[in-house]
């Protein structure tokens, strides 16, 4: 495994309160329903956009988004999405719920404020074993997906991802990676991620962006699912596997847990590591890429990922 470290909980770079503009701190005060008086920036995840917990005169606490349209308008729009999923989602969804939203030269999301701490890291398996079983509760509550949302399934929005295998091979993109048999055994993986997006069919709405930092342990005993940005349709267990990647890094036998989790235990091996391939491929392709000056841990997260994803594959198919 590489030595690079990621600063879980510290990977943002994000606007600060004082920076917004004076109208969108007018418009968050009044549907607040009271004067901001203090505010505390989440440091976790890895874009810039505007994301704190607001603490009004009234002792009320809300936690907002916002991003400029102009300035941030991919980062707009994915709250924009966000906003469109929260609206629709299931009461039964654990999730912080939407209160408003604001749509114009700035995109605003007020969303309850959930008194909690992420998953620490390394993953502990008790924090693991709530979190996988909270995902249990939200597949039953999304299955089917909620009419109106997630038109596009998972093999849709994933298109792309098998052909990273032809960059990672022809540009030797493990190069300085932890990823033992890379080069004897990706052209197989390369089939593997092929084969990813049919077995991922199903008509459940998969979050898709199922890491540590969205998940959210509730000081009342509460396990929550935040940051629906890009939900899809597709298979109930595909975020199980997604999230025990991290785990996987973090050194727990993730397999067992696959193999307890009721969402995971009866699906074909095959199917996982077509899963953990599609994944292997993006997160070696994007690890190389240039390092955004808005988000300074991204790619070494992504290269960690892309060794521990590759790892489990390997060991999983007796490469290694």
């Amino acid at each position: 495994m590489s030595v690079l470290s990621v600063p879980h909980g510290r990977t943002a770079r994000r606007l600060e309160w004082h920076f917004l503009p004076p109208h969108v701190r007018d418009l968050v005060a009044q549907r607040c329903g009271s004067p901001v008086v203090g505010a505390r920036s989440q440091t976790s995840g890895f874009t810039p956009g505007f994301a704190s917990v607001l603490t009004c005169e009234d002792g009320s606490r809300h936690f907002v988004k916002a991003a400029s349209v102009v300035a941030q308008r991919a980062f707009a729009e994915s709250y924009r999405e966000e906003a469109r999923a929260l609206g629709a989602l299931p009461a039964a969804v654990p999730a912080p719920s939407l209160r408003w939203s604001h749509d114009d030269d700035w995109v605003v999301l007020g969303i309850e404020h959930v008194e909690h701490v992420t998953p620490p890291r390394p993953w502990r398996t008790e924090d693991l074993d709530r979190a996988v079983a909270m995902l249990g509760v939200v597949a039953e509550a999304l299955t089917p997906a909620p009419p109106g949302l997630a038109t596009a399934t998972a093999a849709e929005e994933m298109a792309g991802w098998p052909s990273c295998w032809d960059r990672v091979l022809l540009q030797d993109l493990g190069r300085g990676l932890a990823v033992p048999g890379l080069a004897e055994h990706g052209a197989e993986a390369a089939g593997l991620a092929r084969l990813a997006l049919s077995v991922t069919a199903g008509d459940t709405l998969v979050h898709a962006d199922v890491r540590d930092d969205n998940v959210l342990l509730a000081a009342d005993g509460r396990v929550l699912l935040c940051d629906w940005t890009w939900p899809v349709r597709g298979a109930a267990w595909f975020d199980t596997v997604a999230l025990l990647i991290g785990a996987r890094e973090d050194g727990l036998d993730v397999d067992a847990v696959l193999a307890r989790a009721p969402l995971t235990r009866d699906v074909p091996a095959d199917h996982v590591d077509a899963v953990l391939a599609l994944h292997a491929g993006y997160f070696l392709v994007m690890q190389a890429q240039r390092v955004p000056a808005t988000s300074p841990f991204l790619r070494t997260s992504q290269r960690r990922r892309a060794e521990a994803t590759w790892g489990w594959l390997a060991q999983r198919r007796g490469w290694s």
